[in-house]
């Protein structure tokens, strides 16, 4: 009798300690995940544990990383454009186009050449809530950061290990960084790694064919400086990219510069008084703004509604619905209503 009582109680204690162990695994897991959010390191493979909901691959809190991207001739070919999440090209003066290439969920140990802000790529940065990176900056664009205190690194002020020069490209043209010195510097700074904002596109996992669409296989983009050009690859179902009729390639891998998405939106620019002159270009993007939605051979016209310099833009069909975005990334190129954009 007392044998069996003793097994009993043998059981009891040995199934009390596994719940013990599963409630304490369990918390442990709880706490992890937690540290990952704070983190901004919440993986999609959490996220779809949690919901069971297929997600893009720009889904997560992570916050978004925006660089300045050099792009006169000595800059090109640059780096790590195909890794970005959004380009947006746009003027800055001269006739010369300049990017910002707003990366998340990725890991990139080279991206440039990095180059000086302006104030209209500050307007973008803040829409999808980044981290700023650049090389200085026109008076005007320094000013605005140092007014809007955004979060953002300066490889006039940074640290030096957060910007790095190259001896295979002349200066000024040869700054490169990457997302973990970014990521390092931001730590040190207090910046917030998560965000609780939405991506600025609506991206999403079933593909968008824009079957109502016109032809759009070949898309021409005349900026004054030099002309855009983009070709649709029927097989790989992505856009490759021209830059002054010559196909770009990534300096570093010589991979095709290719993009899943083209939207065009057309915005008045004006030369400004800014100190030091130069032609530097102001442009009306806040209001309602005529465009094109691009992608898989097909466009549509769209309006793109920005209320303010920190606000959202929404890209909407002729009808008033956000439009779906495919789940990959995606030129926004800033263009004037005299440019004779064509596509075939």
């Amino acid at each position: 009798m007392k044998t069996k009582i003793l097994i009993v109680i043998l059981a009891v204690v040995i199934i009390a300690c596994g719940v013990l162990l599963g409630i304490k695994y369990m918390s442990k897991k709880s706490d992890a995940k937690e540290e990952n959010i704070a983190e901004g390191n919440t993986t999609i493979e959490e996220e779809k544990e949690e919901d069971n909901t297929p997600k893009t691959k720009y889904s997560g809190n992570q916050r978004t990383i925006a660089v300045m991207i050099d792009n006169v001739g000595d800059a090109r070919p640059q780096t790590s454009l195909n890794k970005a999440m959004i380009v947006y090209e746009a003027y800055v003066e001269g006739g010369l186009t300049r990017y910002l290439a707003v990366y998340k969920n990725e890991d990139i140990e080279t991206i440039g050449p990095t180059r000086s802000a302006r104030p209209v790529f500050i307007d973008y940065a803040l829409e999808n809530d980044s981290i700023f990176v650049h090389y200085g900056g026109s008076p005007r664009a320094l000013d605005d950061v140092k007014k809007l205190k955004m979060d953002n690194a300066n490889g006039i002020e940074s640290p030096a290990n957060v910007f790095r020069r190259t001896k295979e490209k002349a200066a000024p043209h040869n700054a490169l960084t990457g997302t973990k010195v970014i990521w390092e510097y931001a730590s040190k700074q207090g910046y917030r790694k998560t965000t609780k904002e939405r991506n600025v596109l609506n991206y999403v996992v079933e593909e968008v064919t824009l079957e109502e669409g016109t032809g759009a296989t070949t898309v021409n983009i005349p900026y004054s400086g030099a002309k855009v050009k983009y070709v649709y690859n029927i097989e790989t179902g992505l856009y490759e990219r021209y830059f002054a009729n010559k196909l770009q390639t990534d300096w570093l891998t010589k991979e095709k510069i290719t993009t899943k998405n083209i939207i065009i939106t057309i915005a008045n620019n004006y030369s400004t008084d800014e100190e030091g002159g130069y032609g530097r270009q102001q442009i009306e993007n806040i209001g309602n703004l005529d465009g094109y939605y691009i992608t898989n051979g097909k466009a549509i016209k769209i309006k793109c509604e920005k209320k303010t310099r920190s606000g959202k833009t929404v890209y909407k069909d002729l009808e008033g619905n956000e439009i779906k975005v495919n789940d990959g990334n995606t030129y926004i190129q800033i263009v004037s209503p005299s440019m004779n954009i064509t596509m075939e």
